[in-house]
């Protein structure tokens, strides 16, 4: 049997070598093959004219159903402001202990907070998006210590002031077991 891997695929326009950086950070962290394809979605169904926002629960759904079996996780990546019913924004969401999960760079580039841009920061910052994500669908939910990935973050100063990969509890909990298809 081959291994399974993690599916980054991308919905809008990421540069490849973004994209790579992403895969690679994702790869290091989780230990099991990465790679990433580009797909299209209609978001027009998804969008809310009076928040003038996307659904992430509905998009969330959509990409879970273009997810194959080969795929250990699939995480879809989008450049749109995302909300879910009981909240402003998001900067993405995964199904708990599930195979799927989104993220957006929308609210995480300087430039929507009157900041230089920074290619680096946002790059960082998406990355961490990705694998806290990916971390909710392995089972993790949100982590107390500050420098987790898997803390919860309201804001995106909240996203810098933690680090890109899992502290010491929760990389006991996801352990190398978590990283093999269920049989």
């Amino acid at each position: 049997m081959t291994q399974q891997s993690i599916t980054l695929i991308s919905f809008g326009y990421f540069g490849k070598h973004f994209l790579e950086k992403i895969a690679e950070a994702v790869q290091l962290e989780f230990k099991v093959p990465v790679n990433f394809r580009e797909s299209r979605l209609d978001l027009s169904e998804f969008f809310d004219p009076g928040r003038r926002q996307y659904n992430g629960d509905k998009i969330l759904h959509a990409v879970e159903s273009s997810s194959t079996p080969d795929n250990l996780k699939t995480m879809g990546l989008f450049s749109v402001d995302l909300f879910i019913p009981i909240l402003t924004y998001i900067f993405g969401q995964a199904f708990l202990n599930g195979k799927t999960g989104i993220a957006s760079l929308y609210r995480l580039s300087n430039e929507r907070y009157g900041i230089e841009a920074d290619e680096k920061v946002l790059l960082e910052r998406f990355t961490k998006e990705v694998i806290h994500e990916l971390g909710h669908t392995f089972g993790l939910i949100h982590c107390m210590s500050p420098n987790c990935v898997m803390r919860s973050s309201t804001y995106v100063e909240d996203i810098d002031q933690k680090y890109r990969n899992f502290c010491h509890s929760c990389r006991k909990l996801i352990g190398p077991e978590s990283m093999t298809p269920e049989r």
